[in-house]
């Protein structure tokens, strides 16, 4: 059996309407992914908000060497660590200057491994373990970060 297709031409009002329809979707996925300018995720906002200040006080200091190697932007991320969380935003150090896509780098790592190392789903766990890799919520070595992070403005009752 032949199936023949007719193809019609939408009015131009329909085709209007399917824009703009479009155009809400876009915008509406956005504004879903970042929220103050951090993305959403396991992390909550405050989180994020306090992890980034002991990092770097929420300013973009550029890359430092630190630990052998360059840490970058507002959450000094490493290359290795930006390769672990999926390479957002097409280059480490340009997405490590982008506050949303700094955040989103640190929500999808948290997301790769706060799992797999039976790490609890707490602000400690997720500090840690952005200060000491996949596994730096159960090392000895992160508990000083914490700490610190806990005197940030604003942190100290953060979970």
């Amino acid at each position: 059996m032949r199936h023949e297709y007719i193809k019609t031409e939408q009015p131009k009002e329909n085709k209007e309407h399917h824009l703009t329809m479009l155009g809400l979707v876009i915008f509406a996925s956005v504004a879903c992914v970042a929220v103050n300018g951090w993305a959403t995720g396991l992390v909550s906002q405050e989180c994020m908000q306090c992890i980034c200040l002991q990092e770097s006080g929420c300013v973009d200091p550029g890359c430092k060497m630190d630990v052998g190697s360059l840490s970058c932007g507002y959450f000094q991320i490493k290359e290795a660590y930006w390769i672990d969380c999926g390479r957002p935003g097409g280059s480490w150090k340009t997405c490590a200057s982008d506050k949303t896509c700094a955040s989103q780098c640190v929500q999808a790592y948290m997301a790769r491994y706060v799992d797999h190392f039976h790490c609890p789903h707490t602000c400690e766990s997720y500090a840690r373990e952005h200060n000491g890799g996949p596994n730096g919520c159960h090392s000895a070595s992160t508990v000083d970060y914490w700490h610190r992070l806990l005197t940030k403005p604003g942190c100290a009752h953060v979970h």
